[in-house]
């Protein structure tokens, strides 16, 4: 990380923008008993979020393209942070669902700038540095739970958000004093939609949009379903918390991966296997077995999911990172949103079973698809690999 100049400024930011939502993925379970919010509510809420970061990230992320990545992702940090304000002392639907909304469009145009800046910088390693921050993403995500856990019991449901506010407002100094390396080209386009034109670009979109489709379900159904399961409130929290570890301490690793071997094999690999996982929480027995295969999940998902980001990263010219990034973002927040809505609507309606059962089903979909689109791309890297497999031999 050391020879990318401020990527650990931008990685602790990129933690506390994930820590703001993963505060809310703990407390949606409060917010139904305190405020009357239903479990369709609260795919809403959820997905609602997911949402607005797509149309923020499609708006937004080609303005880093253009030169303009450090005003973005300040303008985004104070997006989020309102958000996060307006979602610690809502008490309705209502304020909770605009906040949850606001937070999404900041994080969402603060992100892809984030990676711009680190893929332009270290383009050699692109696959190393995308999987760390990656894994800053977890870390940030994890970190909300433990917040709220400690939090929320003396100091009600307000405490979490607003701490992890203030934890988003104290980066900016130092991502005010980091010296951003500019493409060599600027682009004038104000949209990145054309780049959906190549197949690649398409395919590694479609990747990231199944990511989003297992984070989407996982989320809108955890804190219910150990809720409604009797789970011991330390051990769904934990859990959360222990499911980061592996793709925090493997997230480089899987990077690297994914740029060495293929993304689209890394990933696609990675993402079916999870969708087995999907499939199993709806079948196990109790809250404790659920703890138990999630734990195997994650080590899965540590090696697998950095895959996307690197997948788009290879297939687009530096001048043109931010809005490719911002596409991805954009697919993975519409996967994540509509997974989030219909499964908390199939979940009240049938149950657990079919619900985990539905995600699994939307998640193997995309996977035909991506691997189908990104076609040209695997065949030219396993040729490209046997190449060199050969030279090294002789």
């Amino acid at each position: 990380m050391t020879r990318v100049p401020g990527v650990r400024m931008f990685s602790v930011l990129s933690a506390t923008l994930a820590a703001g939502y993963g505060v809310l993925f703990t407390v949606v379970g409060d917010f139904r008993d305190e405020y009357g919010i239903s479990e369709s509510s609260i795919g809403l809420v959820i997905g609602g979020g997911f949402l607005a970061g797509f149309v923020s990230q499609i708006l937004f992320a080609p303005l880093a393209d253009r030169g303009h990545a450090r005003v973005t992702i300040v303008l985004g940090v104070v997006a989020s942070v309102a958000g996060l304000l307006m979602m610690g002392f809502g008490e309705s639907l209502t304020p909770i669902f605009l906040g949850r909304a606001i937070s999404g469009l900041g994080a969402g145009a603060a992100k892809p700038a984030i990676r711009q800046i680190i893929v332009v910088a270290d383009p050699k390693n692109l696959g190393r540095n995308l999987g760390r921050l990656m894994a800053a993403d977890v870390f940030g995500f994890a970190l909300g739970p433990a917040v709220a856990a400690v939090l929320v019991g003396p100091a009600g449901l307000a405490a979490p958000f607003v701490v992890i506010a203030i934890l988003t407002v104290l980066c900016l100094p130092g991502v005010l004093r980091v010296k951003v390396e500019r493409s060599k080209t600027v682009v004038r386009q104000r949209l990145a939609l054309d780049l959906l034109r190549s197949r690649v670009v398409a395919g590694a979109v479609v990747l990231g949009a199944a990511v989003y489709v297992m984070i989407g379900s996982f989320d809108a159904l955890w804190d219910v379903v150990h809720e409604d399961l009797g789970t011991a409130t330390w051990l769904a929290n934990g859990g959360i918390t222990l499911f980061a570890l592996p793709i925090i301490i493997f997230g480089s690793t899987g990077g690297r991966l994914a740029q060495r071997h293929g993304p689209f094999r890394v990933g696609a690999a990675g993402l079916s296997i999870t969708a087995v996982f999907m499939f199993l929480y709806g079948q196990l027995p109790s809250g404790g077995w659920i703890f138990t295969f999630a734990m195997v999940h994650a080590l899965v998902d540590g090696f697998s999911i950095a895959a996307s980001g690197v997948a788009v990263a290879v297939a687009v010219p530096e001048d043109r990172q931010a809005g490719a990034q911002g596409l991805l973002g954009a697919a993975q927040a519409l996967g994540g949103g509509f997974a989030a809505i219909i499964i908390g609507m199939v979940y009240e309606s049938y149950g657990r079973a079919v619900a985990y059962a539905t995600g699994s089903a939307m998640m193997l979909v995309l996977i035909v698809i991506a691997v189908w689109l990104g076609l040209p791309y695997i065949r030219t890297h396993q040729h490209h690999a046997e190449c060199v497999d050969r030279a090294h031999h002789e």
